[in-house]
């Protein structure tokens, strides 16, 4: 049987790329670019705050979402600003309301990012406070916050479900 000329060519070009593996990258490339994109867009929205083995966070139904600001982490041991101690609490506290060690250490923060950055400083910062810790050093750890330049302080909870009318967790 004679082959036309289209037969002969597809038969030589499959000969010619016999065993070998075409890849389009075109399409791969959008792929990850789409995936870039989208992982960029969502990863603005959430603000993970440290995560603390010797937290216990309090419930609330709080509603407004965690914003990237600095963390003071309280529990019954210690005082933490960023992760790193300020302050052994199982050493006795100085007298008065205020909080030395914490109130050097958060104007040191301040005073960085004051410096580092174009933006106007704010003064944000957010407190960790395990459940269990005394509302009296909750207060002077706000206190120190207020005096140190971090008049706008927030406090880190879990969100509680909330209920329906019916008694069933939403």
């Amino acid at each position: 049987m004679k082959m036309s000329r289209r037969a002969k060519r597809m038969d030589r070009h499959h000969r010619r790329n016999k065993g070998r593996a075409v890849l389009n990258l075109v399409s791969l490339m959008d792929i990850f670019t789409i995936l870039v994109f989208f992982l960029l867009v969502n990863s603005g929205e959430v603000q993970v705050l440290p995560n603390a083995k010797a937290l216990s966070l309090p419930e609330s139904m709080a509603e407004k979402k965690p914003k990237e600001t600095l963390v003071v982490m309280v529990n019954h041991n210690e005082i933490l600003v960023q992760g790193h101690r300020v302050i052994d609490l199982a050493r006795p506290l100085p007298k008065g309301i205020l909080l030395p060690a914490l109130k050097d250490e958060l104007q040191r923060h301040a005073a960085r990012s004051k410096a580092g950055t174009l933006e106007p400083f704010k003064g944000n910062i957010t407190i960790m406070g395990d459940k269990q810790i005394s509302y009296t050093l909750l207060k002077r750890v706000m206190a120190t916050c207020a005096e140190s330049e971090y008049p706008h302080v927030s406090l880190a909870v879990l969100r509680r479900a909330e209920k329906s009318a019916g008694g069933q967790t939403l």
